[in-house]
């Protein structure tokens, strides 16, 4: 079974350590969410992950067959194009054949509810629309891995709901999710396994039961009791 592994992980800019030291293994099977403070390297790890930005010290990669990745920020790339379009273009980057495409968008709408947004302009959508839109175009990738920074931070509760029903859709068919938020319901409800970051140093790396139950370190029981963490 393949994993992500971090080895030594470390990120300065100016003088200051942003993620220091990092080791970590994350299986293809479970949920990671990653979890921790403002500033505490939740979106550098998931960036660095995905291959966005490259570590300053250590490596990250793929032990076995490194899969498909696509990425949803919290606040999604639009296409100056319709909604259909946006999917068709990401088909298009990807090499998917031209008599595919359209076809495959279409099925991706529709499994994500967006089907009678099809020729609606993408930009003009709502947040928790354009956030199902970057989702069927992931899917519509077929990716083995979804990174996921905050995807429902801004959103309405019933937009935030569909978003982690999309979320639980993608790991059904066994893709692999690593995900970062500030929500501590929507960890408890998602997760298999949790990353804690804080100051950018790893606190722990455990199942999300015992993490939420049983905290290993004092930073984190303060944190999942909503206290500020210094």
């Amino acid at each position: 079974m393949s994993a992500l592994v971090f080895e030594e992980i470390g990120f300065h800019h100016r003088g200051q350590a942003l993620l220091d030291n990092v080791d970590l293994r994350l299986d293809a099977s479970a949920r990671t969410l990653i979890l921790g403070p403002n500033g505490a390297g939740k979106t550098l790890l998931l960036r660095i992950a995905h291959g966005l930005l490259q570590p300053t010290q250590g490596r990250s990669y793929w032990l076995g067959l490194a899969p498909r990745q696509a990425m949803v920020f919290q606040r999604p790339v639009m296409l100056r194009r319709s909604v259909l379009a946006n999917i068709v273009y990401a088909l298009k980057v990807a090499g998917a054949a031209r008599d595919r495409r359209v076809a495959r968008a279409r099925e991706a709408l529709e499994r994500f509810d967006l089907g009678h947004l099809a020729a609606r302009a993408a930009r003009v959508l709502s947040g928790g629309e354009q956030q199902r839109l970057a989702l069927a175009r992931c899917w519509a990738l077929e990716p083995g891995v979804v990174f996921l920074d905050e995807p429902t931070a801004s959103l309405d509760p019933a937009s935030a709901l569909a978003i982690e029903a999309a979320i639980g859709h993608f790991h059904s068919n066994g893709v692999k999710i690593v995900m970062t938020t500030h929500d501590l319901g929507q960890a408890r409800r998602l997760a298999d396994d949790i990353v804690f970051l804080h100051g950018g140093r790893l606190q722990e790396h455990t199942p999300a039961r015992e993490f939420f139950t049983r905290p290993a370190t004092e930073r984190a029981r303060r944190f999942t009791a909503g206290e500020l963490v210094a």
